[in-house]
């Protein structure tokens, strides 16, 4: 086994790190500064150190700087975000053995620890040891299960069953925040190529230069790229649509030199990590417009898959609000969140134009402010309730507007008609409507003048 310096200034993530290592049956020491991880780095001399780039008083570059200078055996993983991919570039030049970007599983840390570990000493054949306690696995840092009984999700999932186990590169065409690397993910996780590293690219997130190296190797040997250090799993491209045309050449090439290996006896198909790509707009556009190679497309489309948006299936939103509820509330090992149900019926008549990933930060934001772990609309997003479309509403707004009339009675005209058509919306329920307006019943009342004391009265 292996002693393991972990150096993070998140508590919650070192902790959670340290203890997939020590399910492995490693030693860790963990530090929460960075001058607290070098002085523990010069007294150890661990066998693996995982950094994260950002710690509150240095960088993680430095750290490896040092490591490498002082502790060339000590392996190096570096745990990064999306946004800082290129610094994790200029790790691996540093000589990091790999990184991860936030949000990552706790499988892909382990499965990257093992291989770390498996390279620096090559003639250890022991097998690592891998968690067996499936509620550490639920404390994950990103989800990877498909939420959805809808006819289109139910679609991907049986092409899933039927694809998983083949090595045809896919492409997942879809908006913004559809799911699209969930998709990545679980297609991944339902292949006989699961033990292996799934590893991602955004494509949009590096300059060229960097681009080419994580993508293809640095030409001195001073880097691997990602489908070496991905063998045998998977490799999802980001945006590939982004793709610089220089690079699409190289990639194209790339691909047609795999499809060529695995025909050889010589070259074992485990040995090729399996290209999944997205696109956030249809590639078949962007080759009419000149900024996609045509010959790329068709080695990259063997299996498209289009991935709706969340207005188009509607019918899975339940699942998904009680989805990041529980998700939210295990998290932050808080009790359960609990949503009264027109809060839940403003979330599912608004249209999500951010998909999947708007209604995941609605629900952490409702958590965030509700009270006593209940959730009301006055919780939700003001867009949500904004942009509702009440039945009959659009009718009345679409009239012509009465010029020369003043603007306090006009006002007062439209805001008993917005009154008058949530009362409708909420069947009559007053104090509904006032949850849902973020006024009282008092205000209510006197917003509607006589007419609601008339309907009052009679009740």
């Amino acid at each position: 086994m292996a002693n393991i310096l972990i150096i993070d200034d998140e508590t919650g993530i070192l902790q959670l790190m340290s203890k997939v290592c020590k399910r492995q049956g490693h030693t860790t020491f963990t530090c929460l500064t960075g001058k607290e991880g070098i002085a523990k780095l010069d007294s150890v001399s661990p066998d693996l150190m995982i950094v994260d780039l950002k710690i509150g008083d240095m960088l993680g570059l430095d750290i490896i700087e040092h490591s490498q200078q002082n502790h060339p055996q000590t392996r190096v993983i570096m745990v990064t975000g999306h946004g800082s991919v290129d610094s994790a570039v200029q790790a691996m030049k540093l000589g990091a053995f790999d990184y991860l970007t936030k949000p990552f599983e706790l499988a892909d840390l382990q499965r990257t620890i093992n291989l770390a570990l498996k390279e620096k000493a090559p003639g250890d054949s022991s097998p690592c040891p891998t968690i067996t306690d499936s509620s550490e696995l639920e404390l994950h840092l990103s989800h990877s299960q498909l939420i959805g009984t809808s006819p289109k999700i139910t679609e991907i999932l049986t092409l899933v069953g039927k694809i998983a186990d083949n090595n045809s590169p896919v492409l997942l065409e879809g908006e913004f925040g559809t799911g699209k690397q969930m998709v990545a993910r679980h297609l991944h996780n339902s292949s006989n190529r699961n033990p292996a590293p799934f590893k991602t690219l955004q494509c949009s997130a590096l300059p060229e230069n960097l681009l080419e190296i994580e993508l293809f190797g640095h030409p001195a040997g001073e880097s691997q790229s990602i489908f070496t250090r991905a063998a045998g799993g998977t490799v999802v491209l980001e945006e590939i649509n982004v793709l610089p045309l220089r690079l699409q050449s190289q990639l194209e090439t790339y691909l047609e030199e795999s499809a060529e290996r695995r025909l050889q006896a010589s070259s074992p198909d485990h040995l090729e990590a399996r290209v999944i790509t997205t696109s956030t707009i249809p590639l078949e556009k962007c080759i009419s417009e000149g900024t996609f190679r045509e010959d790329l497309y068709y080695k990259l489309s063997v299996i498209p898959v289009p991935i709706p948006s969340l207005r188009d299936r509607k019918e899975d939103i339940p699942l998904l609000i009680e989805y990041f509820l529980d998700r939210y509330s295990k998290t932050t090992r808080n009790k359960a969140y609990e949503i009264d149900s027109y809060a839940k019926k403003l979330l599912e008549l608004y249209r999500w134009p951010g998909n999947v990933g708007e209604l995941q930060n609605a629900i952490e934001r409702a958590c965030c402010l509700c009270e006593k772990n209940h959730i009301r609309p006055s919780d939700l997003p003001p867009k949500v309730i904004q942009k509702l479309e009440l039945p009959g509403s659009e009718q009345q707004t679409t009239q012509p507007i009465p010029l020369g009339e003043s603007l306090s009675n006009y006002i007062r005209k439209q805001e008993r008609l917005f009154i008058s058509e949530t009362l409708k919306f909420n069947n009559g329920s007053r104090e509904k409507t006032a949850g849902m307006l973020g006024v009282s019943i008092a205000t209510l009342y006197r917003k509607m003048g006589l007419k609601i004391e008339r309907e009052k009265a009679l009740s």
